[in-house]
């Protein structure tokens, strides 16, 4: 007797109709072919704007109140989770337990597939309880066809543990109910390749992640105008970013770029601050640690301070 659920039904089980010849289109066809359904990435993003918004506005809340953010997954989903996560500590200059990605499988999963222990919702609780999940913190649970039971079940744990939930999935909420304080739906429509989440389902994920991580250091004050002032310098592309940034927002040539971003012991938003305020590394890293604020408040009081 087969006790398998049927996912038929599922928006990226379908069979895309413009790819039913799909074996047979040359390579510039499948090219065209790519670039035409992709668009519907753009779409799903637009559609989901007050969902992504409203994540990144728990999730900044929650930054600045002690907590972390916890992606979840399996496969393709999880390991988008963990390339995201693992991004922010040179590009923001955040501590690693930040942001976590939590993959179905562990570290092995990330370069070799585990798909059968998605099945299992007591590991994904398990992985929530192991973290030690509290009230303070987001947890993200990805599942682009919305039945991973691996992401429910850490999903239904962190719900138990007071911590803001938010869904990502790229199915109709009539196909599948995910319990979720916020519910964000990808609708990119069948893959190419039927069943291929890794495609569309993959993209229009990333870009999610990528907008809400973002967004959510932008709000907690990582970010100047465009600029990544917490910026890790830890090799000789950052180290130019690093000087180019400083040159190009104060009045300082490279070489005195260099300087006072040795005063600040490698620290760009500190050495910006001793500019605009004349004061030294102690003072100035003394200003950033009790206030936790943005670079452009900071400067803005310290001169109406003074």
């Amino acid at each position: 007797m087969d006790n398998l659920q049927s996912r038929g039904h599922l928006l990226t089980e379908q069979i895309n109709p413009q790819s039913q010849n799909l074996d047979r289109l040359s390579s510039l066809e499948i090219v065209d072919l790519f670039n035409r359904e992709d668009v519907k990435t753009i779409e799903a993003i637009a559609n989901a704007r007050v969902a992504l918004a409203k994540t990144i506005d728990a999730t900044a809340a929650a930054f600045k109140q002690g907590g972390r953010l916890f992606y979840v997954g399996a496969g393709t989903s999880g390991r988008l989770g963990v390339l995201d996560a693992a991004e922010c500590p040179p590009t923001f200059c955040t501590s690693p337990e930040l942001v976590q990605g939590i993959l179905a499988g562990g570290a092995p999963a990330l370069i070799k597939s585990s798909e059968a222990l998605e099945d299992r919702p007591e590991d994904g609780a398990q992985a929530i309880r192991d973290r030690q999940v509290t009230n303070l913190d987001v947890v993200i649970g990805i599942t682009a066809g919305g039945t991973t039971p691996f992401v429910h079940g850490a999903l239904q744990e962190a719900q138990l543990r007071g911590a803001t939930t938010v869904a990502i999935s790229c199915v109709n909420a009539e196909e599948v109910t995910i319990e979720a304080d916020i519910d964000i739906r990808l609708l990119v429509g069948a893959e190419i390749l039927a069943g291929s989440t890794r495609l569309k389902a993959g993209t229009v994920t990333k870009m999610a992640l990528n907008i809400i991580s973002t967004g959510a250091m932008v709000r907690s004050g990582k970010v100047y105008g465009n600029r990544m002032v917490d910026v890790a310098v830890t090799n000789d592309k950052l180290h130019d970013r690093a000087l180019r940034i400083i040159s190009d927002l104060t009045d300082l040539d490279r070489l005195e770029a260099k300087e006072l971003l040795i005063k600040s012991h490698k620290q760009v938003k500190l050495a910006l601050l001793m500019h605009w305020t004349g004061l030294d590394a102690e003072a100035g890293k003394a200003l950033l640690n009790q206030k936790q604020s943005d670079l452009r408040s900071l400067v803005e009081r310290h001169s109406s301070d003074t």
